[in-house]
């Protein structure tokens, strides 16, 4: 149904009003924060139990989730969290982004951790999934990872940001 546009008398711009939908529900919009100790060096961690309750929490049924990760070292994706797919994304970034190789970073700075930066580049910092019915629209064998690729062990907060009805 579309809405209704309803032009307010008392407004004298010709052509403006409001629009008002009767079948409009209230937006929600809830925050968390994920708190995790990683061992860096392209270290998985298997997070989805955690957003699955945190959805639960918010209360949130239909809408968008969104994971974050703030800073330049580390990404979140989704894979099938099993120890041979983990070793064969591992093996695939390394060839990627090798990390025995010279780095402008590393010249620049000296930490060692240019591969880690762009490694977390190409895998991108953040991740949105739909959220039909209270639950997260992910696939049988899909899991929500958050992979560390600094060259040191981290404390890490990742955001989530559930935003919908």
């Amino acid at each position: 149904m579309r809405p209704k546009l309803e032009r307010n008398e008392e407004d004298d711009n010709e052509g403006e009003g409001e629009i008002k939908n009767e079948n409009a529900r209230a937006i929600m919009i809830y925050s968390e924060t994920i708190s995790l100790s990683t061992k860096g060096f392209t270290d998985m961690i298997d997070i989805t139990g955690q957003v699955v309750s945190a959805l639960k929490r918010s209360q949130v049924r239909n809408g968008l989730l969104t994971i974050f990760s703030p800073g330049s070292t580390a990404g979140v994706t989704t894979i099938e969290y099993e120890t041979g797919v983990l070793r064969d994304l591992r093996k695939a970034i390394e060839k990627i982004v090798p990390s025995d190789i010279s780095y402008e970073h590393d010249r620049r700075w000296g930490d060692g951790n240019g591969f880690s930066h762009v490694r977390a580049a190409l895998m991108k910092p953040s991740l949105t999934i739909p959220l039909v019915n209270g639950e997260l629209t992910l696939g049988t064998w899909q899991q929500v990872v958050f992979i560390d690729f600094d060259n040191r062990r981290r404390n890490r907060n990742i955001l989530l940001h559930i935003i919908g009805e």
